[in-house]
């Protein structure tokens, strides 16, 4: 393959290009929409989401000291109160706090710790698929 000077300057500008727009676009990729990421955790579980088992998870206790419900409400559609800290904390329900479940590096950064208090493991795709259902159906 002979290569001009010039044909390489385009491949040049051409990637130039794509980086650029690669990096202006990158904070978009972690934006995301509730449905979204249920879509997502539901496509990783290969299984439907359950609404009815997200709330029993999220308001029972799994042998831990905590349940999710201990910190958020056993309705979290209202701001709870951290158990230990006594920090408070906005709604949980999407449709109450819009701004939940719309950043899919602090939505795993908040499962995997919420997982690790509440049940002593990170919590699997299908169990996030199933609690996001049940708050997805929680509405003014």
């Amino acid at each position: 393959m002979n290569l001009s000077f010039s044909s390489v300057c385009s491949f040049r500008s051409i990637g130039a290009a794509v980086a650029l727009i690669g990096a202006a676009l990158a904070p978009c990729a972690q934006a995301a929409t509730p449905e979204q990421l249920l879509s997502g955790y539901s496509a990783q579980a290969a299984l439907p989401a359950v609404p009815t088992r997200g709330q029993q998870l999220f308001t029972t206790r799994h042998g831990r000291e905590w349940s999710c419900s201990s910190c958020h409400g056993a309705v979290p559609t209202q701001a709870g109160k951290h158990a230990s800290t006594g920090k408070a904390i906005g709604p949980l329900a999407p449709a109450f706090n819009p701004e939940r479940f719309t950043d899919t590096a602090k939505t795993e950064k908040w499962f995997r710790r919420n997982c690790n208090d509440v049940v002593g493991r990170e919590c699997t795709a299908a169990e996030k698929a199933d609690v996001l259902s049940w708050l997805l159906t929680l509405k003014p």
